[in-house]
């Protein structure tokens, strides 16, 4: 990351990157497609209506994850090997302990956050036992999470793709015989979506009690040093709050699809998982963006850093563009995949053509944001963003759809604006502390 060309490791770390959190998002979207195909329209809709409530809580903790990663590749830059083995050890410790409490809330408040979000009535049964099974896997998703982001702070995502692999393999497997022979509809998901991330969270530990030092697990050498856990918590937090209020939009976007019945919450859960897969390849960039600006900040090296940035926003847009137009150009084929509910298809192609079309906007929000926490600017960008995206989504929900009778067309709108919106006000922003940070080493181009 240090030395020589850039757009080929950026591309050999973001896309293995990519494909890992495309497959961690198929664990739902295996379960979507199954209980669509296999079972009823209010099984999909109870399993795809409780994604906005898992990436509620799970968005907090991979936000810290991200602190992990930019504090421990600082070190790397800096060649701190005695810190670096230090913080992957809080990194691992951080892990286990908010898993345990993600499992603890998720078990007591899963029917009030539905009840919350306006789940329909013949599907809250189902999304209240979906969601709470879901949780039991909490600690091992945050294991995998922390793990990988562990590796990937030293330039290796190849492996939590293989993590990922073996695990989403096993995921459709054990999806079609619980619910296929097995009759266990929801609950059958459910239970292989938790055993498939015990695994992935197995293969990722494994590895890095494999690693040589300073990046090995040592099991005996867990704690929490209070060094780094500040360090990656005053980063990694705003990045998670940032989740977590993206979230808290998006719960109440779902309540206002659920007010136009399940059909539309089916229909919405199925193109919400092309949503995601999209979404992940610019996060992917992003993360890209953070490890490479971070392990190069930390070494002083400011003319790479704003290499990486351009790299990074060009690859995410093009490449995320690409699956973009891809997901349109075929969308009837993609979501006869998930359901062939005549209904659920007409408004899971609304959000197709709507919002999944223009996911590559995100590039320009997320890629600056991830720049500017790469170089230890992470409240910033949050704040652009709780207020370009969640402020604005929020009042587009109370003002235009229940305030003005909006349509389903129309709630979709509120993503591609506040996108554009947020996009040009962290652009702006990663300039203006990069001027200011960059001339801290009297390296900064007049131009800038």
């Amino acid at each position: 990351m240090l030395h020589g060309s850039l757009l080929d490791k950026i591309l050999l770390f973001a896309l293995p990157l990519a494909a890992s959190t495309i497959l961690q998002q198929l664990f739902n979207s295996a379960d979507v497609a199954v209980v669509g195909r296999f079972d009823s329209r209010q099984a999909l809709a109870a399993v795809g209506s409780n994604g906005a409530a898992i990436n509620l809580l799970v968005n907090l903790f991979v936000g810290i994850s991200i602190g992990a990663n930019v504090v421990i590749a600082g070190y790397i830059g800096q060649d701190e090997r005695r810190k670096i083995m230090d913080a992957v050890h809080t990194a691992i410790s951080l892990a286990l302990i908010s898993g345990l409490l993600l499992l603890a809330w998720g078990l007591v408040m899963a029917r009030p956050l539905l009840e919350v979000m306006n789940v329909p009535e013949d599907v809250m049964e189902l999304s209240v036992l979906y969601l709470r099974i879901y949780f039991l896997g909490m600690p091992f998703i945050m294991l995998y999470n922390f793990g990988a982001a562990v590796l990937r702070s030293k330039g290796d995502s190849q492996r939590p793709l293989v993590c990922l692999a073996v695990s989403g393999v096993i995921n459709v497997i054990l999806n079609l015989i619980l619910v296929i022979v097995f009759h266990l509809g929801v609950a059958g998901v459910g239970i292989a979506t938790v055993i498939s991330n015990a695994i992935s969270a197995g293969m990722a530990l494994r590895f890095l009690v494999g690693e040589e030092e300073p990046f090995r697990l040592c099991w005996s050498r867990l704690s929490m040093k209070k060094e780094h856990a500040v360090r990656m918590l005053r980063i990694g937090l705003p990045a998670g709050m940032q989740g977590v209020v993206f979230s808290i939009s998006n719960i109440c976007i779902q309540a206002a699809i659920n007010g136009f019945g399940s059909a539309a919450s089916a229909g919405s859960a199925t193109a919400l998982s092309f949503e995601f897969i999209t979404y992940y390849i610019v996060t992917a960039f992003t993360q890209a963006a953070v490890t490479f600006t971070s392990q190069n900040y930390g070494a002083g090296d400011v003319e790479r850093c704003r290499r990486v940035f351009r790299l990074s926003l060009g690859s995410s847009v093009l490449i995320t563009g690409l699956a973009c137009a891809a997901c349109l150009v075929w969308r009837q084929e993609l979501l006869g995949v998930y359901t062939r509910d005549p209904l659920v298809l007409a408004f899971a192609e609304v959000r197709m053509v709507h919002a999944v079309a223009l996911v590559w906007l995100c590039s320009f929000y997320e890629i600056s944001g991830g720049a500017l926490r790469g170089m230890g600017c992470s409240m910033l960008p949050t704040v652009i963003t709780l207020v370009g995206c969640c402020a604005f989504r929020l009042a587009w929900v109370y003002g235009v759809i229940w305030g003005m009778g909006g349509g389903f067309a129309l709630l979709m709108d509120a993503y591609p604006i506040t996108w554009v919106l947020t996009g040009a006000a962290t652009l702006i922003a990663y300039f203006r502390v990069r001027k200011r940070a960059f001339g801290l080493f009297g390296t900064e181009s007049a131009r800038d």
